[in-house]
């Protein structure tokens, strides 16, 4: 291919939006994506996933979602609107694309994709959290007699039917997941390892997201000292569910720890009845069933690893230098980082949405690209 003058990587929400904003700054832009059409992440999600963000905060730039998607737009919507925003502004990306490396040539940025390798001076990074599950052992695992997967491979709750299952991890999957198993009937479990930070999805008949947006300009310590009054009466004390709080608010430890509390639509009722089962940490695997470290046996049938995401890309860019953290992750999205040309969108959660987040960090990234290619021009 011709050498374009960006190019992005990923075709989810993040990449798209990205691409949307270079082209409308008329940054010739190219979109690299290792999967066959646009958010395939979006279409490997469980059936009934919506949107924790209402409607109206999770648009892309140029592109209202419809109406009729209602206040939280389901998987299956987001994934027609994704299909809609690319057909919308002619993003065509180049599907089948894995892309192995990016490293510094010279001036620019050479992106390794096998045929469709490319040079640029403007490397956009969009390649978003799922493509990294993290599935931790345990001992006795491979003894186990049941069925052992991530939250990333369940769909829905028909192939547990009659089963007794573990659902491990008390974020948004695992508390989404564990209440479908519920409604389905099935005999369910969470295992709750760490302490938990939980809000209602809806605050007095608002997305609670609004609150976060009326205070985004406050201190984060402050926010969360004024809401924790009303969040304690709209939640109620988990302590005697079996869960620890956390020491931290929503909205420090979304901004401190990059970590998402917990949008309850109904996990906490059916707990709180005796519906679903609270558990701690998994000791061991049997072939039966699991020990959890309080000593207690559970038989099952079924495990769901709802464990979350530990992104890397030590080994796509193995050769940058004071952009990644120890772990992998980007120290800096949605701006300029410490590599000239190089930049990261919707790479870190936001107390906003993450979606809302993605628009500002594409619009704040094309311009800033804009501005780095008119001062390479001159320099050359």
């Amino acid at each position: 291919m011709s050498d374009p003058d960006a190019v992005v990587i990923g075709a989810g929400p993040a990449g798209l939006a990205s691409a949307q904003r270079l082209i409308v700054e008329g940054v010739t832009t190219v979109i690299l994506d290792k999967a066959s059409n646009v958010g395939a992440v979006w279409r490997r999600h469980y059936d009934r996933l919506h949107l924790h963000t209402p409607r109206m905060i999770s648009s892309l730039p140029g592109l209202p979602m419809p109406a009729s998607y209602g206040r939280y737009p389901s998987r299956a919507q987001f994934v027609e609107y994704l299909e809609n925003y690319a057909s919308a502004f002619s993003l065509k990306p180049v599907f089948n694309a894995p892309v192995s490396g990016v490293w510094r040539d010279a001036r620019k940025w050479r992106v390794e994709a096998g045929a469709h390798s490319a040079t640029a001076p403007v490397v956009v990074v969009a390649t978003g959290w799922a493509d990294f599950p993290h599935s931790p052992q345990w001992p006795g695992v491979e003894s186990f007699k049941g069925s052992v997967i991530h939250s990333t491979a369940y769909r829905n709750a028909a192939p547990y039917a009659g089963k007794r299952v573990l659902v491990v991890g008390f974020g948004n999957s695992g508390a989404e997941i564990a209440l479908e198993l519920c409604e389905a009937g099935v005999d369910v479990t969470l295992s709750v390892r760490s302490p938990v930070c939980i809000v209602p999805r809806d605050l007095l008949g608002m997305p609670i997201l609004g609150f976060s947006l009326a205070q985004r300009f406050l201190p984060a310590r402050l926010a969360d000292a004024i809401n924790a009054p009303i969040l304690r009466l709209a939640v109620g004390s988990i302590e005697t569910l079996g869960l620890r709080p956390a020491d931290k608010g929503p909205i420090r430890m979304i901004k401190e720890d990059r970590r998402a509390p917990v949008l309850d639509i109904g996990t906490v009722k059916k707990i709180r009845d005796g519906e679903i089962k609270t558990r701690g940490d998994i000791e061991s695997f049997f072939p039966e069933g699991v020990r959890f470290v309080d000593g207690r046996f559970e038989r099952l049938d079924g495990v769901i690893l709802a464990t979350g995401f530990r992104p890397d890309l030590r080994a796509l860019l193995p050769d940058t230098k004071g952009v990644l953290d120890a772990k992998g992750e980007p120290l800096v999205s949605d701006g300029p980082c410490a590599e000239p040309g190089l930049y990261f969108v919707g790479a870190i959660p936001s107390a906003t949405g993450q979606i809302r987040q993605i628009s500002i960090g594409a619009t704040r990234v094309a311009a800033d690209a804009s501005r780095y290619l008119r001062r390479e021009r001159a320099a050359a």
